[in-house]
């Protein structure tokens, strides 16, 4: 298994080298997300103007079998793979997936200037200072985001650390359901690879990707299409579906379908909205204080746009209470945007609906063996 944390690469340039060597024929790697309520899989093909959707699908997981960020029951998310697969025919074998929430450490810091060769032979040294944990129980990787352009002698550098068991615990599972490991990606970088490939990026502009999910939110922030900021909050969707849960004395799948707006024979759904923007407002508070954090430490830019993703991103009236609470305008994300779908093959309305799921999937989905 090759381990690799950032592609070191446009995405753009990226894409056009690879459709040189293999238009028309489909990308030799499947993109597999595994989350705390899903596992998503996806399969997308190359083309002329970029990419067309091959295969997707969806599996939900039990509670408690990935908890924040750790996978709990092994043989439960094994199974689920395996069966994902076979539903939608998957062939390929090898896969990407990546890792999110506080099993995975990231920090801006100044090293001095040095060559990317360099900094690859040195790494190790300058990582134990940032680092909480023995450079033996970790993997490193890094990413170069700035030049020394005040002559100071220093450079801005993206450092991402990982434990190894961590690490070993996903590609385990992943291998057991019979696929292959080729790359463990973090999720924040695989949003980053599909936002440059579905939207129009501007060199100086700011925008905040915040990404909802079952346990962890992720706020990622591009500048240039470039990440230069991320923070993993404990708190997304599951935490709704528990609120809704205590107060109506219902199960964990009813309270799921209240929360989406749904109903449940027999269940007064009364104060169920009030639950929702209960939670949502908390949700938004941490999304403001992150974004809060990152300005403080940069004066004088601002965040132009936030793009709101995830499997928690149906929920009923978020986006505005986000938007409402940061002064930001909100837009859901769409990784579909830029890729071709067959609409006798993937009927529109579906794609749609689930489009939210599949933002880091999509960027995973895109990388391939080889890529640094």
């Amino acid at each position: 298994m090759a381990f690799s944390l950032f592609k070191k690469t446009d995405v753009a340039k990226w894409s056009k080298w690879t459709m040189a060597f293999s238009l028309f024929k489909k990308t030799d790697v499947v993109g597999l997300d595994i989350g705390s309520n899903s596992i998503k899989i996806i399969q997308l093909a190359p083309t002329k103007k970029g990419w067309k959707l091959a295969n997707l699908g969806m599996t939900q997981l039990p509670p408690e079998a990935i908890v924040d960020g750790s996978i709990i029951d092994s043989m439960t998310v094994v199974s689920a793979i395996k069966e994902l697969a076979v539903q939608q025919g998957i062939k390929i074998k090898d896969c990407v997936s990546a890792l999110t929430g506080h099993s995975v450490i990231m920090k801006k810091v100044n090293l001095p200037v040095m060559t990317e060769a360099e900094l690859a032979e040195s790494i190790q040294w300058e990582a134990e200072q940032y680092i909480p944990f023995p450079m033996a129980d970790v993997y490193i990787d890094f990413q170069i985001l700035g030049a020394d352009t005040e002559g100071r002698g220093q450079m801005e550098v993206m450092l991402v650390a990982v434990k190894k068991d961590v690490i070993n615990d996903y590609t385990n599972v992943i291998k057991e359901a019979g696929l292959i490991p080729v790359i463990v990606d973090v999720d924040s970088f695989a949003l980053e690879n599909m936002f440059e490939m579905n939207y129009a990026i501007a060199p100086a502009e700011n925008i905040a990707i915040v990404n909802i999910g079952a346990t962890i939110t992720s706020i990622n922030i591009l500048r240039g299409g470039v990440t230069i900021f991320t923070r993993a909050i404990p708190l997304g969707g599951n935490q709704f579906t528990e609120e809704i849960q205590k107060a109506l004395g219902v199960s964990f799948k009813d309270a799921e379908t209240l929360k989406l707006g749904g109903e449940v024979s027999g269940i007064e759904a009364g104060g169920v909205p009030e639950i929702v923007e209960r939670v949502s407002v908390n949700v938004a508070l941490e999304v403001k204080r992150s974004i809060d954090f990152f300005l403080g430490s940069a004066p004088g830019i601002f965040i132009s746009k936030i793009y709101f993703g995830g499997g928690c991103a149906k929920t009923k009236g978020l986006p505005a209470i986000i938007q409402e609470r940061t002064a930001v305008p909100v837009e859901m994300i769409n990784p579909f945007a830029n890729v071709e779908c067959n609409p006798k093959k993937f009927a529109p309305e579906y794609i749609k609906d689930i489009a939210s799921y599949f933002a880091v999937a999509v960027g995973l989905g895109i990388r391939k063996v080889g890529d640094k």
